[in-house]
């Protein structure tokens, strides 16, 4: 490469003030930057300190997103130095906030945009990127209809999309130059977004149907045909999309949907925790999910999965798992049952002298009956765990766990340290929010908090890395092990989950175990042998590599 000062403005070749006087001479960039040569350290220093003179989060996540279109290695330089601190930012909950305002302080796209209006324009758009069919490891899609809790934000929700991928690469290494951000804008039913002028997506009602299943379709036809090497990740599509395009594609496609699988897995790992320091398997659970969305009963699906794998028969093990939604118990009475909760429900006459209120059979009804293992809330219901449930759970088992997952703080069913108390120091508990270590008899809990990071970038680099074909339930269980031996939970008081602070490290060990399991599921493409140096050698680091001159 000569004298080409456009270097400079392309994100993934700009070194600013890194660049040597010998690359500024053959670039044409003499005079373009101040005299002093930076290192990449000295770069990310600047930029630090630079991102912590702002006090509000979102305030910090403009100046990221501007460093990000500006200049990469540096970006991710900052973001890997300080992934504990900035995970927050770049993502889950400030990139929340962010998606709100995004028409209004649109910038730049680092995005990929398919309307559902022009289906015949799938392929042609893909074409833009000029990406051959090896050039792609990872493409993160969502049609941002159930944003993090906050719902239906149409083509403002494509900073989903780019934020799932900052994570997989600060968290995992994997190349961002071998990834795609997606939106599928398929209108949005928020009317205000509707109504407001600023408004850059498709102004009509959200698409659904037919129509809605052939741009999925098309969409996934597509992307597999350009890129057939790249793990198509699926985040944040509606419930009653969700689970469907999983299930009826999980067997064609190299697919992955993280709210479900993910957050099953990471659930599977707090579960395994608990196990090891109970000396239980999944054959012995009874699993109660309250909130039987899509999430929770992609928790229920892994657990039933584990259940089979321990030794139980599918109906066995289906009998061991009871869901509760706003209409209480699931039984196979109730009309329009979605169909992720149909095969979990309970016939209405095993049932039928429950005590009932307000014409539900309601959760402490379910916890006395069943007297479940392990207990999961994704239901958003703050508070719904009181204590009569929990000293409920703990005369039916000695040591059981309790998972309010629900977030934010407001949402949870139930706050750690009060579990905790109800039940004398003898519950088990992760929960979906970050929390302080607290003392209680003598001893200091230390609760773990079910991040889906800790799992994910793993598992999409262990993906890529075997070259598997699918992702498979073993997989998963893989993933879910290793996160779970990352921390020793046999003493009172122990998290079951690790810390988020070395997620590179962590990952990286995820990552071994899915490639192995790939290839002894016989989903693996690529020659094992030493996964461990395999994995270290396809993570990409965050440095100015060679010359650019």
């Amino acid at each position: 490469m000569a004298h080409n000062p456009t270097v400079m403005t392309d994100p993934l070749t700009n070194r600013g003030t890194a660049f040597t006087a010998e690359e500024r001479a053959k670039l044409g960039l003499t005079g373009r930057l101040p005299a002093r040569v930076e290192t990449l350290d000295e770069q990310a220093a600047r930029a630090y300190r630079q991102l912590s003179g702002f006090d509000r989060d979102l305030h910090k996540y403009v100046f990221l997103d501007q460093l990000h279109d500006r200049n990469e290695v540096l970006y991710y330089k900052v973001l890997t130095d300080h992934l504990t601190e900035l995970l927050p930012i770049v993502y889950d909950p400030t990139v929340g906030e962010a998606i709100k305002q995004w028409s209004h302080d649109y910038r730049r796209s680092r995005a990929l945009y398919l309307s559902i209006d022009h289906i015949d324009q799938i392929e042609a758009s893909f074409k833009t990127l000029g990406l051959g069919p090896n050039d792609v490891d990872l493409i993160v899609v969502s049609d941002a209809e159930e944003i993090l809790g906050i719902g239906d934000w149409g083509v403002n929700g494509t900073d989903i999309s780019i934020g799932k991928l900052a994570v997989y690469t600060a968290a995992a290494g994997i190349d961002p130059a071998r990834t795609i951000a997606v939106n599928l804008d398929c209108g949005t039913d928020n009317e205000a977004l509707l109504n407001d002028p600023s408004y850059l997506g498709n102004r009509h009602a959200r698409v659904r149907g037919k129509q809605y299943d052939d741009f999925i379709a098309t969409y996934l036809k597509t992307a597999s045909k350009l890129y057939p090497h790249a793990l198509l990740h699926f985040e944040d599509f509606g419930p009653s999309n969700a689970r469907r395009i999983l299930v009826d594609n999980a067997d064609t496609y190299r697919i992955f949907n993280d709210d479900m699988q993910g957050t099953g897995a990471i659930v599977m790992a707090a579960v395994i925790s608990a196990m090891k320091a109970k000396g239980e398997t999944f054959a012995d659970q009874r699993l109660v999910v309250y909130g039987a969305g899509t999430a929770g009963t992609g928790m229920a699906d892994q657990i039933h999965a584990g259940m089979v794998r321990a030794g139980l028969s599918e109906q066995d093990a289906k009998d061991r798992v009871w869901l509760i939604d706003i209409n209480g118990l699931v039984t196979d009475d109730v009309t329009d049952l979605p169909d992720y909760q149909r095969i979990y429900a309970r016939k209405a006459s095993e049932v039928e002298n429950w005590r009932r209120h307000d014409d539900k059979i309601g959760l402490l009804e379910v916890v006395t009956q069943t007297k479940p293992t392990i207990l999961i809330g994704t239901s958003t219901d703050h508070g719904a765990f009181t204590q009569e449930i929990i000293e409920a759970m703990c005369k039916g088992v000695e040591r059981p766990v309790v998972l309010p997952l629900s977030n934010p703080t407001e949402k949870i069913e139930a706050m750690p340290q009060d579990v905790i108390v109800w039940s004398k120091g003898k519950a088990m508990v992760a929960v979906g929010i970050p929390t302080d270590p607290f003392d209680y008899d003598g001893t200091t809990f230390t609760i773990g908090q079910g991040n889906n990071s800790l799992l994910y970038p793993g598992l999409g680099l262990g993906v890529i890395v075997s070259g598997a074909t699918h992702v498979t339930d073993g997989m998963l269980l893989a993933a879910a092990t290793a996160v779970a031996g990352q921390t020793d939970s046999s003493a009172l008081g122990s998290a079951l989950l690790p810390p988020v602070e070395n997620l590179r490290a962590s990952s990286a060990t995820v990552a071994v175990a899915v490639a192995k399991q790939a290839e002894a599921d016989g989903v693996a493409t690529k020659r094992g042998g030493n996964w461990v140096q395999l994995v270290q050698d396809a993570m990409w680091q965050p440095i100015y590599q060679g010359s650019v001159a």
